[in-house]
């Protein structure tokens, strides 16, 4: 049954709270244990209730947490909007979640260690150099920039996965190559990103209900226009070489002007 007019609008709205809300909790079950670890970090840090040896415990849970848990609970949300950015938009949430969950599992939690691997490595390096070495603080900042370089990438990283059929290799090399070619669109992404962050952190309930939802939709949206857009530059390439090869072979078809005058030359000799 379809409403028209007001009702349906509303109809509309309610069915695309529902379909973002849906897909939100999903992400946040498939993602408990490493969102209970953060959970607690962030209460110990605002009551000062554990020293740094409870904090450093933490850290190392959530480290060893991320790549199983949050890595392929978010390639899974991709595998979502995904088909909403692309406009299927009465795809199952259900089945395209966990279908998406099941097959990008390995690579999304392969992606996972390494970029939480990098991540450890360039944060203490910041921290050192930073803290520890005052001659030696441009190599904190460039580690800095790389840090926030490599973590643009996992937006990427995650829409590359569930859009292509790709080795991990080519998975990881070009959402870094496409970070650095198209920093633009991915930069809009992170400030969206942070905008949305900033808001859920005025109204902690939305994170519930949409936030991660919100951040997936955007960062895949700029990397499907980056897409289209490659593409079409790619078929114009082609196209021309085409039409240069084509023209190329009508040219080397086409006698020229002195084939034209040795050819009379002869008819005129044969006459003769």
């Amino acid at each position: 049954m379809e409403f028209k007019g007001a009702m349906g609008g509303l109809y509309r709205i309610t069915e695309w709270i529902s379909r973002i809300a849906f897909s939100n909790i999903l992400w946040a079950l498939c993602s408990v244990p490493f969102l209970f670890a953060g959970i607690m970090k962030m209460i110990m840090l605002g009551s000062e209730a554990g020293g740094p040896n409870e904090q450093i415990t933490l850290n190392w849970v959530l480290g060893v947490l991320a790549p199983f848990t949050v890595f392929p609970a978010t390639a899974a949300l991709f595998t979502v909007v995904r088909k909403w950015v692309m406009g299927n938009t009465d795809v199952s949430t259900f089945r395209t979640f966990f279908q998406g969950y099941k097959e990008n599992y390995f690579k999304s939690m392969l992606g996972g260690v390494i970029y939480t691997l990098l991540f450890v490595i360039m944060y203490v390096d910041v921290t050192v150099y930073m803290t520890q070495m005052a001659n030696l603080k441009i190599v904190g900042i460039l580690m800095l920039v790389l840090m926030i370089i490599l973590f643009v990438s996992m937006f990427n990283f995650f829409s590359i996965v569930v859009h292509y059929q790709m080795t991990f290799k080519e998975v990881v090399t070009n959402s870094i190559l496409l970070t650095i070619a198209r920093p633009i669109r991915v930069f809009s992404t992170l400030i969206g990103s942070a905008v949305l962050l900033y808001i859920g952190l005025r109204y902690p309930v939305l994170y519930a209900l949409c936030i991660p939802t919100f951040v997936a939709m955007l960062a895949f949206f700029n990397f499907y226009a980056t897409y289209n857009k490659l593409q079409l530059q790619v078929e114009k390439k082609k196209l021309a070489e085409e039409q240069a090869a084509l023209e190329a072979a009508e040219n080397e078809g086409m006698p020229s002007d002195e084939d034209e005058e040795e050819e009379e030359e002869g008819i005129n000799l044969k006459k003769s």
